[in-house]
Parts: structure tokens; sequence; C-alpha cells
């Protein structure tokens, strides 16, 4: 029992053991994944944030300290996305030619996302900060938590409807994809990149160099349509009843 205070305490108090302990809960997770057959409920994002706030719940950490220790994994967000240029250049010929089925996708898959989110909180009663926080959901982190903001939304809550919406999206994208029998890698990849953002576009480049590539536009281009389209969606649930 005085180990496990001794811990706890540690815990509480510094923020360094959360780097360490973060890195160390993924990198089990994703040894669990693909011990697993890279079996879609178990992949390492998911496992990886149940176990962790698991973690924070049972040894009484607040998160401000969590946030502290982990800080330095978010300057790695900046590389990884300048990267995602490199399979983008390698698929610009297919991606050329394609043009118009990926900008047909983009547009009714941002509308869906954004019109279902808002029209679900608001037939359900949810209040204007609910409404706002949910409809970016399928944006990437960068462009969510300030447009949600903007618009009098709760920026955790916007970021909590992000991580679910890419873990929900990426666990089901193997099952919905053998629904609609679609087997080519560029489609399964924009298709996970604009509803999964991130995450899924994370999952695409494990799977296949062409499905990461055109995850990574999906993601991409999704972001910048949701800044566009939402104050107009905006506009318009603000003159509903």
């Amino acid at each position: 029992m005085n180990a496990w205070n001794d811990i706890v305490q540690g815990l509480q108090g510094s923020a360094l053991p959360w780097l360490v302990l973060t890195m160390g809960v993924y990198l089990a997770a994703l040894a669990l994944y693909k011990r697993s057959g890279c079996h879609p409920l178990l992949i390492p994002v998911f496992t990886a944030v149940v176990v962790i706030v698991s973690l924070l719940l049972l040894t009484g950490t607040p998160y401000a300290t969590y946030r502290e220790g982990v800080q330095w994994l978010s300057l790695l967000v900046g590389p990884a996305t300048v990267a995602l240029a490199v399979p983008l250049y390698a698929q610009r010929q297919r991606i050329r030619a394609l043009w118009l089925p990926i900008t047909v996708a983009l547009v009714v898959g941002c509308v869906v996302a954004l019109v279902s989110a808002m029209g679900i909180a608001w037939a359900l009663g949810g209040s204007w900060e609910t409404v706002v926080s949910l409809a970016p959901k399928s944006a990437t982190i960068p462009i969510a938590l300030p447009m949600a903001e903007r618009f009098g939304g709760l920026p955790s809550l916007a970021a909590v409807a992000v991580a679910v919406t890419g873990i929900s999206g990426t666990m089901l994208a193997p099952w919905l994809g053998r629904l609609v029998r679609t087997q080519d890698p560029a489609v399964n990849g924009f298709a996970l990149g604009l509803t999964a953002h991130a995450i899924g576009t994370a999952r695409g480049l494990q799977v296949n160099p062409t499905a990461g590539a055109f995850a990574a536009l999906a993601m991409g281009l999704n972001g910048v349509l949701t800044a566009l389209l939402m104050p107009l969606c905006v506009a318009v649930f603000q003159r509903l009843p």
C-alpha cells in the first residue's frame, strides 16, 4: 500500500513520468495490436487512451499535469504533417486523374459530417455550445478547436468529439469497406482520412502507401472545407426555431 501511495504521489506531483508512461503504454498497445492480427477493435490509439485515462482516474492526476508532461510529443505533429507530402507527391498522377470523384466525395462527406452532427445535437435538445462543439468533429484538432471556440463552443468538448470520431471511424472502416465491397486502397484511404482525420490517416499509412496518401489528402482538404462551410451551417442553424 505504501508503495502504491508513493507511485500515486509521484505521478500527481511530477509531469515527467507521464511522458515515459505514455510512450510505454502506446508501444505495448502497438505490440498487442500486431499480435492480434491488426484487429480493428484493438487499434493502439484506442487501447492506449483507455489505459492512460484509467491511470489518470486511479491516481487522481489532474489533466494539466499530464498535458505538461506530454507537451513534447505535440512538437512532433508539425514534422509528421509535413512528412505527409512525400506519399502525396508519389500519388500526384492518380490524384490528377481522380480530381472529379475526389471533389464530389469531399463536398458530400464534409457537408454530411457538419449537418448530421449539428442536426442530431439540435434535435436532441443540445445547447448551442454542444451543437457548435460537435460540428467540426470530422476535422483535425488544429482546425476543429478554434472553429468550435469561434462560434461559442467548448474546445474541450470539441477535442473529445474529434477523438471519438477518429477512433470509431478507424475501427469501423474495415467492416464498412467490406460492406460496400471496395478493395481500391485509394478509395478506402480517402474515406478513412475524410471521416477519421489524423487517426485514420495514420492507420492508412500502416495499411498501404496509396491508402495513406489519399487519407492524408482527404484529411487536409476536409479541414480546409470544414473551416469554409461551418460558418454557413452555423448561420442556417441559428435561424431554426
